[in-house]
C-alpha cells in the first residue's frame, strides 16, 4: 500500500479544528454534576444511555454514552468544506484503512453531518465532519463562556511508548507541525511532551514520552483534554466548584512555560484529568520556530491531594504497560515529524 506523498497532497493544515470528543462511562450522575456544576457547561440529558455538554451554539462538544470503557473512545475533527474532507477521506484510503460511513444516529447524536470513522492510535477512533448542527436552545450554564471558534474546542493530551507513531499519524492525516518540547522530570522519570498543532492554536494534541522507557504511566487512553474559559474568573470560580463538590484536584492553577496558558487540571469522574485554562498564546505561522522548554510551568500546577496508594497505581500502571503493545496506525504513521 501506498501512504500519500505529503509534498504533492493538497495540504488541510488550518481547516481542521477539534471538535467533540466521545466519552463511555458508567458514571452519569457524577459526570453530570462534573462538567455542569463544576466546571460550567451546558448539559442535556439524551435518555438513559447518552448525555451531552455544549461549550457555545454547537449542539454537541462532548458525547457520554454509556459504556465500561471510562475513557475517551473517539475524537471529532471539524473540517472547513467538502474538498479537504474528500482529501483526508483520500490519505486514510491510501494508507489501506477502512473509512466508515457514520449512522444517522451517529451523526445525529455528535449534531453534525457528512461523518467519516476511522482508526486512531491508542484505540481512539477519529471522526471527521463537515457542518456542526447549532442548538434551538439557548445556553444555560454557570460559566460565562468558552473560546472555540477557528482553534478549535481545546487540545488532547495523550502519553505513549511510540510517540513518533503518533505524531507520524496526525502530521500524514492532518498536516499536523510541530508548535515546540517541553523537557520535564517528574518522580525521577524523564519526559519529553511534543506539542502538534493543526491551526491557530498552539497545540490541538500533546504527545509525552519517558526519555529511555518504554512504559506508560496513565491508565486511560488520554492524560487529558483542555478546554479554554473565555474570562479568567470563570477559571478561578470553576476551580473553587471543584474543591466544593468533592471533585479531586491533580494541580493547582499555575501557569505554562510554552503556551503560556493559565489553568488547573480536575480529575474526571472516569479518572482522566480535564484541563480549564485561559489565554494561551496564539501561533503565527509566518514567525514561529520551534523550541524546546525546560518544565511545564513557569509557577503553580502543584501536585494536589496525591496519596502514595495513587502512586503506587501509576507505577503498577507503567510496569503493566510495559507486557502490551500500544496500539498504533502504522499504515498512517509516514516517517513521522522529525525532533
Amino acid at each position: 500500500m501506498t501512504l500519500p506523498d505529503p509534498a504533492r497532497a493538497r495540504s488541510v493544515f488550518g481547516a481542521v479544528h477539534l471538535g467533540y470528543v466521545v466519552i463511555e462511562t458508567e458514571r452519569f450522575t457524577d459526570w453530570r454534576r462534573f462538567g455542569a456544576d463544576a466546571i460550567g457547561m451546558h448539559h442535556d440529558a439524551l435518555g438513559s444511555d447518552r448525555m451531552r455538554f455544549r461549550l457555545d451554539d454547537q449542539e454537541c462538544r462532548f458525547l457520554l454514552r454509556r459504556g465500561p470503557a471510562e475513557d475517551v473512545v473517539a475524537l471529532g475533527w471539524h473540517v472547513d468544506d467538502h474538498a479537504d474532507f474528500e482529501e483526508i477521506e483520500a490519505r486514510v484510503r491510501a494508507g489501506g484503512l477502512r473509512a466508515v460511513p457514520g449512522t444517522e444516529q451517529q451523526a445525529a447524536a455528535r449534531g453534525v453531518e457528512r461523518l467519516l470513522r476511522f482508526p486512531g492510535p491508542k484505540g481512539i477512533t477519529q471522526e471527521i465532519y463537515t457542518t456542526p448542527k447549532t442548538a434551538d436552545e439557548p445556553l444555560r450554564m454557570v460559566a460565562r463562556g468558552f473560546v472555540t471558534g477557528a482553534s478549535g474546542m481545546g487540545h488532547v493530551a495523550l502519553t505513549s511508548t511510540r510517540p513518533t507513531q503518533i505524531r507520524g499519524y496526525f502530521s500524514t492525516v492532518f498536516d499536523a507541525r510541530l508548535t515546540d518540547f517541553i523537557d520535564e522530570t517528574i518522580s525521577g522519570a524523564k519526559l519529553k511532551i511534543r506539542f502538534l498543532r493543526v491551526n491557530e492554536r498552539h497545540h490541538s494534541v500533546a504527545v509525552a514520552a519517558v526519555r529511555g522507557l518504554p512504559a506508560d504511566p496513565i491508565r486511560t487512553r488520554v492524560q487529558h483534554l483542555n478546554i479554554q474559559a473565555a474570562h479568567l474568573d470563570d477559571v478561578a470560580q470553576s476551580y473553587q466548584r471543584v474543591h466544593e463538590l468533592g471533585f479531586g484536584m491533580a494541580l493547582t492553577i499555575g501557569q505554562h512555560t510554552n503556551d503560556r496558558e493559565l489553568s488547573y487540571y480536575a480529575r474526571t469522574p472516569s479518572g482522566f484529568e480535564w484541563e480549564v485554562g485561559w489565554n494561551p498564546i496564539v501561533i503565527d505561522e509566518a514567525t514561529w520556530e520551534p523550541s524546546t522548554h525546560q518544565g511545564i510551568s513557569v509557577w503553580g500546577h502543584r501536585p494536589h491531594g496525591q496519596t502514595i496508594i495513587g502512586k503506587l497505581a501509576q507505577f503498577r500502571a507503567a510496569a503493566a504497560s510495559l507486557a502490551r503493545r500500544e496500539r498504533t496506525v502504522p499504515q498512517l504513521s509516514g516517517p513521522g515529524i522529525p525532533d
